[in-house]
């Protein structure tokens, strides 16, 4: 069976690969590998949220949650001039996020490592938090990376997630009006969705 990339310690062997981009202005350059979402370039879902992404009101740092080799994250932190924290489950991914940081002279990135938000201190609080979910994990631990993010926001602070509709985004639209005051879908391309939610949870 072949490992899906929520694994702490993949064992596909390493295969690293090297790739250019440029979004709103400005080149990246990555490396990714095997066991790592994605592997051969920014996903289409990544780039939609990056281009889609609205700084919130507020000031502080943002949290790139199920980071992988740390592309949305890098992005934001050098386009908005922001601290990102970057975090996931998955080791290879962490040392790809920060081998990346370094590439890409991010320097106010910082790369955690936990399953979920284990990895995040629990006095930590964020103006945004951004999420391409991992859906081959299944529903139970996207669902519970979206109720567990309102913890982590700042009053005022904004959840954006990026999810195909064909990969359930009218239910984790659904979903996320049970937990946040207010749900906006965005915007909308190839079947992709981008909703932000902000407020605390519904009584």
């Amino acid at each position: 069976m072949t490992q899906h990339y929520y694994n702490e310690h993949p064992v596909t062997r390493s295969n690293e690969q090297v790739f250019n981009t440029e979004i709103s202005g400005r080149s990246f350059s990555f490396v990714s590998d095997h066991g790592v979402f994605s592997k051969e370039g920014v996903d289409f879902g990544s780039r939609f949220l990056v281009e889609t992404f609205t700084e919130p009101d507020i000031a502080g740092p943002l949290l790139d949650m199920g980071c992988g080799y740390g592309a949305m994250g890098i992005m934001l932190a050098n386009i908005t001039g922001r601290h990102v924290t970057l975090s996931d489950v998955n080791q290879r991914a962490v040392e790809l996020a920060r081998q990346n940081a370094a590439r890409n002279e991010a320097y106010a990135v910082q790369v955690v490592s936990g399953d979920l938000f284990s990895g995040v201190a629990d006095s930590e609080r964020f103006a945004a938090i951004v999420i391409n979910p991992p859906i081959r994990a299944g529903k139970a631990v996207v669902y519970r990376m979206l109720s567990d993010a309102r913890a982590y926001l700042l009053p005022g602070g904004e959840l954006w997630i990026v999810i195909q509709k064909k990969q359930g985004a009218p239910s984790a639209k659904r979903k996320l009006q049970d937990m946040y005051e207010e749900v906006v879908e965005v915007d909308k391309d190839k079947g992709y969705r981008v909703f932000r939610a902000r407020g605390l949870e519904k009584d």
